[in-house]
């Protein structure tokens, strides 16, 4: 009797029959020409053939599905065969191309998730060469985090279960936590904000601050509402001052030029005040498609500013140099060129600073965000953050509709998660002294969640719906109080964080390890690899070209196996899909057609609610970006930021299609098929708006 396979890395593991009768199964269901008693059949054939020919042998995978053609052949299954030998050649030339990518794939991840972390995350030698796989990146994360539990609990036990985590794709730190952890950089946070004061010192101090954060792999924001206006006295020469937009064409040119040593492309936020004097030039500083295409935009805005949009009132525009009052302008008008603005570009986004510090745990004021704006943070703050992958936690029959949520399994994941996150602001090595000094006062982490849209695929529920949408706030919920929870335990075990006494845990509490515990962030390539959707956005696209190894055709995996499994699976069908990405204009089962909407189908308010779902049980911020059609109206973009504002969200960014000739995501551009480059993940269509 067969005891044992040879698989194609030279591993010895033993015979399974039930994943032959499982693979056969599959090719049954697709060609819809048989059920589980013909697949049956076909593995006890199989197994009769292995055992006459391997008697004193050791078959490897290869061998045995050339076994599995010849039975279905045998047993007149010719077109099954067939299917079966097709999937055979497509999994032999996915093999082909993670090769000539050059990295040894030990964790079965997609092509293009090789070709992500063979670009920016595994390590290399001096000529360039990769030398360690996907999961010996996770052990040296794992081993390096785990560090900060010694002399606190069993820290090869902490190494175990974070690399378990990891290594199940349930949970992935942030970008510089996978490329640093464990190296001499070690710098291990994703963003951070900088202050920029109104002096010739400060803001090239800053500038140089800048730089030494873009070359270790973070992002960084900015808010410029300190220096004075464009044409404001210079009292030092007698000048004239140049303003906040020229001086951030100096950090957009210098976040140009250090291309963040080669990993990851420069990202910064730059925020002003809707009450500065050149909020005028501000907004539109992107019209032209030239100018800060580093910098995502926002305007800070107050109640009160939205107030006066409501009411058509006027307000004074402030000089911060000396507070007093310049000129008055009408809040409407403003407002609405924020809106042609963000109708033309995609910038201005809006944030909502009073929501912002409302709900900061600290009583410092808070005047900016990360690039993408899911951290507010205090000046020298830092971004610290991971995220589950909620894809993971569905069990269960899904394609059948059984699927159900394992919460216990989540918990577990989440507490582990937040001691991964906490012992990263440990060992982190950062780079500048006054940032690691109020980073470890506060603790600052931000666990968040990827693959929301895949979760509610497999639930059966449509991202546009008000079953979704209760979804989002109960696990939310869960989320946040198990990872409080957990942080309130971390502080019984290694202490509170210092500033905890000025902070509004300090009346709930005894003990509290983290300022804050929950963000949620865009995710980018850290979805690439988990093979999931990002953060909370709804999928892009079903089907799509994909710039990988001279173009890649992918298609959602979980949309492959439903149609397989329900028998309408075709290469015409993925085909057709992959013009525009969307099932809007196929013939596929209604059902069907409904769970797997993408982002361009789904009306904005959806897009705002599910935002504001999150939002509600979420310390820090959320990510998210309203993507609309190419036909959307300056009206139907009013109304999103309203809402956003009246729904309480902390900032809210929108994205029309076509509205920027260097947006990353086209419809029917090469071969007649929408178009993603290997590191478009979701969200927004432009480079810099998922770092």
């Amino acid at each position: 009797m067969i005891k044992q396979v040879k698989k194609r890395n030279g591993q010895i593991v033993p015979f399974d029959k039930e994943r032959i009768f499982n693979a056969v199964l599959k090719a049954f269901k697709a060609t819809k020409l048989g059920n589980e008693k013909d697949a049956n059949k076909v593995t006890n054939n199989v197994v009769k053939a292995l055992n006459e020919r391997f008697q004193n042998k050791l078959p490897n995978i290869e061998q045995i599905q050339d076994i599995v053609e010849e039975s279905l052949v045998k047993l007149n299954y010719r077109e099954v065969s067939n299917a079966y030998d097709n999937y055979r050649r497509k999994r032999a030339r996915i093999r082909e191309m993670k090769k000539l990518i050059g990295v040894v794939d030990d964790m079965k991840l997609t092509v293009n998730a090789i070709k992500v972390l063979s670009q920016r995350y595994l390590l290399k030698d001096n000529s360039g060469k990769v030398i360690e796989t996907p999961s010996q990146m996770l052990k040296r994360v794992a081993k390096a985090i785990a560090q900060a539990d010694k002399g606190f609990m069993d820290y090869k036990n902490s190494e175990d279960e974070f690399y378990e985590i990891m290594r199940s794709l349930k949970f992935l730190p942030n970008s510089p936590t996978l490329m640093n952890a464990g190296t001499q950089l070690g710098q291990l946070s994703a963003c951070f904000v900088l202050p920029v004061e109104d002096s010739l010192i400060s803001i090239f101090d800053t500038l140089k601050y800048m730089a030494l954060i873009h070359q270790s792999g973070g992002g960084t924001g900015f808010n410029f509402s300190h220096l004075r206006p464009k044409g404001d006295i210079v009292k030092s020469t007698k000048g004239v001052a140049s303003g906040p937009v020229s001086f951030m064409g100096i950090y957009d040119k210098a976040t140009e030029v250090i291309k963040q040593g080669g990993k990851r492309r420069g990202a910064n936020m730059g925020v002003l005040n809707y009450n500065h004097p050149d909020i005028i030039e501000f907004i539109t500083a992107k019209l032209n498609g030239i100018k800060l295409q580093n910098f995502n935009v926002s305007v800070g805005v107050t109640d009160e500013f939205m107030r006066k949009v409501e009411k058509n009132e006027d307000y004074w525009l402030i000089n911060p140099r000396n507070k007093q009052r310049t000129r008055k302008i009408n809040a409407r008008e403003i407002f609405n060129l924020i809106i042609s603005s963000a109708w033309r570009s995609g910038d201005p986004g809006i944030l909502f600073f009073d929501e912002i510090n409302r709900k900061h745990p600290l009583p410092w004021k808070i005047e900016s965000t990360n690039p993408c704006g899911e951290v507010p943070l205090l000046p020298y703050e830092s971004c610290n953050l991971g995220s589950i992958n909620l894809s993971k936690f569905v069990i269960g029959d899904w394609v059948n509709k059984k699927g159900r949520i394992d919460w216990n399994d989540l918990e577990r994941t989440i507490r582990i998660a937040i001691r991964f996150l906490d012992n990263v602001i440990t060992i982190n090595n950062f780079p500048l002294a006054e940032i690691e000094n109020i980073v470890k006062k506060n603790r600052k982490i931000g666990l968040g969640v990827m693959g929301f849209a895949e979760m509610l695929i497999k639930l059966w529920i449509r991202y546009d719906s008000e079953k979704a949408i209760n979804l989002a706030k109960k696990l939310m919920r869960f989320i946040n109080q198990t990872a409080r929870d957990e942080a309130y335990r971390l502080g019984r075990l290694k202490g509170n964080f210092p500033n905890f006494k000025y902070s509004k845990w300090y009346k709930r509490y005894d003990y509290m390890r983290n300022a804050t515990v929950t963000t949620i962030a865009p995710t980018g390539t850290i979805s690439i690899i988990a093979g999931t959707s990002s953060g909370i956005e709804p999928l892009f696209a079903i089907s799509y070209l994909r710039d990988v190894m001279g173009g890649l055709l992918e298609i959602n995996p979980l949309f492959e196996r439903i149609a397989r499994e329900r028998g309408f699976y075709s290469e015409k069908l993925i085909r057709k899909v992959a013009r525009d990405g969307t099932l809007k204009y196929v013939d596929v089962p209604k059902d069907v057609k409904n769970i797997f909407k993408t982002a361009l189908e789904i009306k904005p308010k959806w897009h705002v609610r599910m935002q504001a779902a999150f939002q509600k049980y979420t310390d820090n911020a959320v990510s998210k970006t309203v993507n609309l059609p190419e036909n959307a109206t300056m009206k139907d973009i009013e109304r999103v930021y309203k809402l956003a504002w009246k729904l309480k969200c902390k900032g809210i960014t929108i994205y029309r299609y076509g509205s920027k000739n260097k947006q990353v995501l086209y419809v029917g551009k090469k071969n007649n098929m929408l178009f993603v480059p290997s590191e478009y993940a979701g969200g927004c269509p432009l480079k810099g708006c998922a770092h």
